[in-house]
Parts: structure tokens; sequence; C-alpha cells
């Protein structure tokens, strides 16, 4: 008698387990179908704005009211002028969304002066810097400078948070390894004398400097679309467990009647 109470607690104990880990990986499988849906409707989101034709950059008015989800990668067009300030410059491994870059190197981000005196933080395109030698950047962008206004044509973008992992900005080197344009701001003065600096920067499509350095271009989607392998993986896990508890019960049972009849 106590023995058979032991077996129902252990079968009773055991088939909660289970019914808690398929559950757990059933629900698992549903949210990475969620995801999925979710990535298409961004995907599609993002390759409209990125085929759309440029529109006026947004007045400064309008900028406390832009946000990533329903703003970034708005393709853009604008007049601006580059200001003589430090530039800074973001390590790169290469790139998700350009297909024409690879390798290690530096993306140029610069401050644009609106004719408003409003202050855009563009990222003028790729530098090619395996050692990152300073000087070579300084010599890439040194030749955007000229006091001249300039039709820039681009894409929205917005700053990014730096993880526990990224290392701290080389404030020598001007060289950051996070998309933060306002930190920028804030260490190198393109926000002196009170100037509004936009809370996005810009990737520079165009136009495309004569010695072709920094590297601007258009951008494509190439978001990771992994979803529905990870669904069918957490359904195989509860179906595999299940699968597991039913062996096991058998064996149980088979166990149970042999000492029954022994008995």
């Amino acid at each position: 008698m106590i023995g058979t109470r032991m077996r129902r607690r252990g079968v009773a104990g055991f088939g909660a387990f289970t019914l808690a880990m398929v559950a757990l990986f059933v629900g698992l499988g549903v949210w990475q179908l969620q995801r999925r849906v979710e990535k298409h409707a961004l995907i599609a989101a993002l390759s409209e704005r990125l085929a759309a034709a440029p529109a006026p950059l947004p007045s400064p008015a309008q900028w406390s009211a832009l946000a990533p989800a329903k703003d970034e990668f708005r393709r853009v067009s604008f007049a601006a002028t580059y200001e003589s300030r430090p530039d800074a410059m973001v390590y790169s491994s290469g790139s998700g969304i350009r297909e024409d870059i690879s390798g290690p190197g530096t993306w140029a981000f610069m401050p644009a002066r609106l004719p408003g005196g409003e202050t855009v933080v563009v990222n003028a395109g790729f530098v090619q810097n395996t050692m990152q030698d300073r000087e070579q950047q300084d010599r890439a962008v040194a030749r955007l400078i000229n006091k001249e206004p300039v039709t820039l044509t681009g894409y929205i973008r917005f700053p990014e948070a730096a993880g526990l992992l990224t290392p701290p900005e080389n404030s020598k080197k001007r060289l950051w390894f996070t998309r933060d344009h306002l930190a920028m701001a804030r260490a190198l003065g393109w926000g002196k004398g009170g100037t509004q600096v936009a809370p996005f920067y810009m990737d520079l499509e165009q136009p495309v400097p004569a010695s072709g350095i920094p590297k601007p271009g258009p951008l494509e989607v190439h978001l990771k679309d992994d979803h529905l392998q990870y669904a069918i993986t957490w359904f195989a896990l509860a179906g595999a467990v299940t699968i597991a508890f039913a062996v096991w019960l058998r064996a149980q049972r088979r166990t149970a009647a042999f000492r029954e009849h022994d008995v």
C-alpha cells in the first residue's frame, strides 16, 4: 500500500514537471512565431522606407516627436555645411546593412550646420583603416570641410546604447565603439554655444566624395529571420519531453504490474 502511494506521488510529480516543461517549450515556440510575424512586418516597413524617394528633413520643431519605431531609416535630403570641428570615428568590423563594406575600419561622424544654425550629425561614410591611424582619418574628412553648403541625402538613424562589454571611447583618437552621436557632441563640443543638436544622426547615401573616402552608400535590409527554425526546435522539444514521459510512465506501469503479479 505504501509503495503504491509513493509510486503515485512519483508519477504525479514527474507528470507535473513534464506538463510545466511542455507548457514552457510550447510557449517559447508560439513566442518565436509571433516574433517572426513582427520581424516580417519590420522588414517590410524598413524596405519601404529605404526605397522611398527622399523627403525634406523634418524641421527642428518636429524633432522631439521623432521616434525610432516610425522614423528610423526614413530617407531625407537637405542642405548643410560641414563644420570645421573635431570629427569622431566609430569602430566597425563590417556592416549588416551595407553589402559594400567589409573588414575593420571606422565610420566618420561629422557635425553639419543647417541654414538655421542647428546641427545635424552626419555619418559621412566608411574609412578603411585596419590600424586606426588618426592621421589617415583626418585626411579623409578634411576634404569635406570647405565652408560651402552641400545637399546631403541619407537615412535618419537614432543613437545606440553601449552594452556591458562595449569598450569606452578613446578620447585621444576620438574613437568610439557605439554610434552615440549625442555623447560625441557633448565630448567634442558640437553643441557649443547653445547650438541645438538633432536627436538623430544621418547615414549618408550621397554625395560620394571624389576620392571615395569616406565611403557613403545606400542601405539595405539584412535582418536575420531564424524564428521559424527556433519555433520548430521548441515544439520538437515539447514533443520529445511528452514522448519521454509516456515511455517512462509505461515502464512504471509494467514494473508495478510485475510486482503485483509476484505478490
